[in-house]
């Protein structure tokens, strides 16, 4: 049947029969490989100064290169809600370097719903990798390269706290150590996949591919929003903790890595295109922010160089660093020359 078939193997049925495509199981893969295509197609376009020209990138591996972030994703919940790492199973692959996920534990939560939203965001993420996994064969499918998610005070937790102004010189931060500690782990990843995403919008023109990609960006944003929200109320239930603060922190240190593109506020594209969650204010009192939003109430984009720029902790173009030690696996693995 076409909908078991590889990604590999649809791809180049799909070049056989442009004009009779029917089966909407490939549709909906295309959605998804189509919305990683935008990503990486709109860098020169979204990136001040501009990167080196980007290669003309196949669908494959736009998909493996959404397939490691959710690696990334997935081993950071998994850790937190189980202890563990992914399972073999879930990680294994043909394209790249193999690595494991090191260095994360189980969070003790203390408050149930915290614990509750990490458990269901983490079986989120986990059928993200096995969806995304199963459009290819062994032999084309990218392998989780290695990650870094441990509390080492040089380690890529620390070093992305100590930018945002959260820990101190040869200060470690531990993201497993509270609650609080753990959702402000998160805030720094699900952020950038929902503006990951909605940087693939203008490019899609296919209604069904619309549909698909729009049904992932949502899922990514409630997981942000969710995040967004928690942080918030602990933030104003306890103002000494700094919650709020450190959103913003977290906020300006990813702007100062991901350039500083011409501002477009119909596309949702600006130098300063990220928030925290301190509320505003206004005629009718505290406005909070849950939403990052620009003026015309439309969230940020962001292409696959600057995401890079972001999880390797690096402003300058490079192929490896922060939560990826030794880099992405597959052809799209370079971050923006943003600085």
């Amino acid at each position: 049947m076409p909908d078991r078939q590889p990604l590999m193997e649809t791809l180049e049925a799909r070049a056989r029969r442009r004009d009779s495509r029917r089966d909407f199981f490939a549709q909906v893969v295309g959605a998804a490989a189509v919305g990683a295509t935008a990503i990486a197609a709109s860098a020169q376009a979204q990136t001040t100064p501009s990167p080196t020209p980007t290669a003309t990138f196949t669908e494959a591996d736009v998909l493996n290169f959404a397939l490691n972030l959710e690696y990334l994703e997935a081993n950071y919940y998994a850790f937190a809600t189980t202890g563990a790492a992914l399972a073999a199973a879930d990680i294994g692959g043909s394209v790249g370097t193999a690595g494991t996920a090191t260095g994360g534990r189980a969070v003790t939560f203390s408050d149930p719903l915290v614990a509750q939203y990490a458990r269901e965001i983490a079986a989120d993420e986990l059928a993200h990798v096995r969806f995304l996994r199963s459009q290819f064969s062994d032999v084309t499918r990218v392998a989780q390269p290695a990650i870094d998610l441990g509390t080492a005070a040089n380690g890529a937790f620390s070093n992305a706290a100590r930018a945002a102004g959260l820990v101190g010189a040869g200060v470690s931060f531990d993201p497993y150590a509270s609650d609080e500690n753990f959702l402000l782990g998160a805030f720094l990843f699900e952020d950038v996949g929902v503006t990951a995403y909605k940087g693939a919008a203008p490019l899609l023109s296919n209604a069904t591919y619309r549909e698909a990609a729009a049904g992932i960006l949502a899922a990514e944003a409630y997981h942000a929003s969710i995040i967004r929200s928690v942080l918030y109320r602990k933030g104003l239930q306890a103002p000494s903790r700094q919650l709020i603060e450190a959103t913003t922190g977290i906020a300006q240190a990813r702007d100062r890595l991901d350039g500083a593109p011409t501002a477009d506020p119909v596309r949702g594209i600006a130098p300063n295109d990220d928030q925290g969650i301190a509320p505003t204010t206004s005629a009718d009192g505290d406005v909070s922010n849950i939403m990052p939003l620009n003026e015309n109430g439309i969230a940020y984009s962001r292409s696959a160089p600057q995401v890079l720029n972001i999880v390797y902790l690096n402003a300058a173009a490079v192929s490896s660093g922060g939560f990826f030690p030794a880099g992405v696996n597959g052809n799209i693995k370079t971050s923006a020359a943003s600085g």
